[in-house]
């Protein structure tokens, strides 16, 4: 027995057994998807396609649903979740556009032009940044952006005009967006960097023997080469911010309302609440059945936002596969 059990794995058994375990990961994400869906449906049974769409005002809606007691009717089930689902959009887009861009930016100077011994440095510093839990983003942003924004930024003209509507106290969109900029940055910076040091050197040296300076050699081959990385990473990213919660919560002003760009500047000092943010702020009452449809029925629509991200992230990747690299 002791022999046997001595003996090393054949490549078939070492097959099943990894092929079993992907599986069950598989299965465990289907099972998921399948449980959320079902909690989920009253919600989406009693609006349709309303539920989408702006009706009346969210947090009013979500406030009937606590008291409906265990048996609501489908009236109790009523919900318009478009200004939680433009808010995650919002947030979500600014900060991964201009998380993006600096990300890109950062990681070029950190594999061309930096000096080594500042390389040394910003490499574990960005990595660290990127596993920092959110809540301490959020505490940041509390305490010292939104006073900040609420006491020197925001006029008293500003507040006034709009405050039959909404109170604009510091913090809100704009808060929201520069605070998950910073959170998501460092994860697009790591990824990317990995991603431009996986690019042969001597493609880029190939640019360099012909008279191409530095910077086009690194923008036109490796950064070019290296587009599934950075897509990657943006996909990451853009997943992290979809699904944030704690420091939304925080620092976004925790208002179910649609911020309008015509409003001007102030349409950055507007106060949010994203669809992640609403399930946190709403847990202690899930236990009303018309509360507890509809933060399943947000949780569907963030796990399918995921996943066609990820689909349209491989879609993207396909045309790229000419240049070699992979990610």
């Amino acid at each position: 027995m002791l022999r046997r059990l001595k003996e090393p794995w054949t490549d078939r058994r070492a097959g099943l057994l990894l092929g079993a375990l992907a599986c069950s990961v598989l299965a465990v994400i289907v099972f998921m998807l399948v449980f959320i869906a079902i909690k989920a449906w009253p919600s989406f049974a009693n609006n349709g396609l309303s539920w989408f769409s702006s009706k009346g005002a969210v947090d009013q809606q979500l406030d009937a649903m606590v008291n409906s007691g265990a048996n609501p009717s489908p009236a109790e089930y009523e919900l318009g979740a478009w200004p939680l689902i433009y808010a995650t959009l919002l947030t979500t887009f600014f900060a991964t556009f201009f998380g993006l861009i600096f990300s890109l930016l950062s990681a070029i100077f950190i594999v061309e032009f930096a000096p080594e011994r500042i390389r040394r440095v910003i490499v574990p510093v960005v990595r660290l940044l990127a596993a920092v839990p959110s809540v301490i983003y959020g505490l940041i942003g509390i305490l010292v952006l939104a006073p900040f924004i609420g006491d020197s930024i925001i006029t008293a003209e500003q507040k006034s005009s709009v405050q039959f509507v909404i109170p604009l106290s510091g913090t809100g969109l704009g808060v929201a967006i520069a605070v998950l900029t910073v959170m998501i940055t460092p994860i697009m910076i790591a990824i990317t960097v990995d991603g431009l040091h996986s690019i042969p050197r001597a493609w880029k040296e190939g640019a360099l023997a012909l008279g191409v300076n530095r910077w086009r050699a690194m923008w036109s081959v490796t950064v070019r080469a290296a587009r599934p990385a950075i897509i990657a990473g943006a996909v990451l990213a853009t997943a992290r911010a979809l699904g944030e919660a704690i420091m939304i919560s925080m620092v976004a002003g925790s208002k179910g309302f649609s911020p309008n760009p015509l409003d001007g500047f102030i349409f950055f000092f507007e106060p949010v609440r994203t669809m992640a943010a609403t399930v946190v702020e709403n847990t202690e009452s899930i236990n009303a059945p018309a509360m507890q449809s509809s933060l399943y029925a947000m949780a569907l629509v963030l796990l399918i936002g995921a996943f066609f991200l990820s689909i349209g992230s491989w879609i993207a990747k396909q045309p790229l596969k000419k240049y070699g690299t992979r990610s």
